[in-house]
């Protein structure tokens, strides 16, 4: 993978100016095309939500805004004050996620959300209590936990015990029980089954399945109708460089097939894209301190580890990295460095988990260059343990 002209010249600017040893480069330009391609190929019906958790900073909740997606998919209070104070109004979020808290309820009712999807029994009751006492009907989907997977996802949200929604063979015993509290609206379905998914199909099948369920549910309860169907999100991003691209045409084609097979045209379909949109926005960059060999391997240790970009270690995976020449002057005779090689780096921190790439070949890297971690707009520096040891916090920087 290569870094463009304009982000090597900002961190050379950056670098000269000594004001971080580590920093973070967000260039939303690629985000605000591919949410303009994508509402141009896909479905009537089909709308786009920003998943604001892969990237909370401002500059991505203003690019979401004015590239006119039709709303924010939060999962805390913060991030519903967040989106408001960006510009979206509150009848434009939708709020998932387990253990919302009757504080976040009572907000989500009183600003009149969009939806408030239900992870359980327990959550609808609570809900229901809190409208009660508002005198507001709230809107709401039904997370569901379906008895599926998909095979080869990044991470796997459905299939067995978990936290997310409600199990899919509890629904006949739920499902008259939520639509018995008059303060909440059934609207229709949630359900996310996996992450990081790069095979169209298996994602169409994710899609098939949850229309063969909305259809058995209008079935067994004859009153209800699934209006919304949430998909959640799942578009993958390539981080290995396999060159197995997601294909969202391909995606846009097989669901607009499937609409027209079960006929459903009246409905209205969500996508919540975070990931997809946000990774190729943004960069994370950190000198290199030290290189040394270590039984074989070279070590290179960076000023910046897992308290600034944790995902590589949280997810064993490695992302494109890209070493930035900087051309210091060796500071001693002998001193290492890295050629035509597979290393080890890592960050400051003093514990053995505190690696950011693990057996990954540079062509060259020295103390003192700047080592750039590629596809690091999404869940980079929020998704990090930035208090541990005390080191500073990263520098963020908007080009675009």
């Amino acid at each position: 993978m290569i870094i463009s002209e304009k982000v090597e010249n900002t961190i050379r600017t950056h670098v000269a100016k000594k004001q971080t040893r580590n920093f973070y480069i967000y260039d939303t330009t690629t985000m605000r095309e591919k949410i303009a391609y994508l509402k141009s190929i896909m479905p009537k019906g089909v709308d786009i939500f920003y998943a604001m958790k892969a990237n909370p900073h401002a500059a991505f909740l203003t690019a979401a805004l004015e590239s006119d997606v039709v709303g924010v998919e939060i999962a805390s209070l913060g991030e519903g004050e967040q989106s408001v104070a960006a510009g979206f109004a509150p009848e434009h979020l939708i709020f998932t996620g387990p253990g919302k808290s009757p504080e976040e309820l009572s907000w989500s009712v009183k600003n009149n959300i969009r939806t408030v999807h239900i992870e359980s029994l327990a959550e609808a009751y609570r809900l229901n209590e809190i409208c009660k006492k508002e005198n507001k009907v709230q809107d709401i989907l039904i997370r569901i936990n379906p008895d599926f997977d998909i095979h080869g996802a990044q991470a796997n949200f459905s299939g067995g015990s978990r936290k997310l929604g409600i199990d899919e063979e509890k629904l006949a015993q739920y499902m008259p029980q939520i639509l018995a509290l008059d303060f909440l609206r059934f609207r229709g379905l949630h359900v996310y089954a996996a992450s990081g998914v790069l095979k169209v199909e298996d994602l169409l099948m994710n899609c098939e399945l949850v229309f063969k369920m909305a259809q058995d549910i209008e079935t067994n309860f004859s009153a209800v109708k699934c209006d919304i169907i949430d998909f959640g999100g799942g578009f993958g991003i390539d981080y290995l460089e396999s060159g197995e691209n997601f294909s969202p045409e391909l995606y846009a084609k097989g669901l607009e097939n499937l609409i027209d097979q079960y006929k459903f045209h009246d409905r209205s379909f969500v996508l919540e894209l975070g990931r997809y949109l946000t990774a190729d926005s943004g960069w994370y960059c950190t000198e290199i301190l030290d290189i040394k060999d270590s039984r074989g391997q070279k070590q290179i240790v960076c000023s910046g580890g897992t308290n600034h970009f944790r995902r590589p270690a949280a997810l064993s995976i490695n992302h494109p990295v890209v070493i930035v020449p900087m051309k210091q002057i060796p500071f001693f005779k002998g001193q290492e460095s890295a050629s035509k090689e597979k290393v080890y780096i890592g960050g400051p921190l003093c514990n053995s988990a505190d690696k950011i790439a693990n057996n990954i070949y540079v062509e060259e890297a020295h103390i003192g260059d700047i080592a750039v971690f590629c596809l690091a707009g999404a869940y980079g520096l929020s998704m990090s343990h930035t208090d541990f040891l005390s080191h500073a916090r990263p520098a963020e920087l908007v080009i675009g």
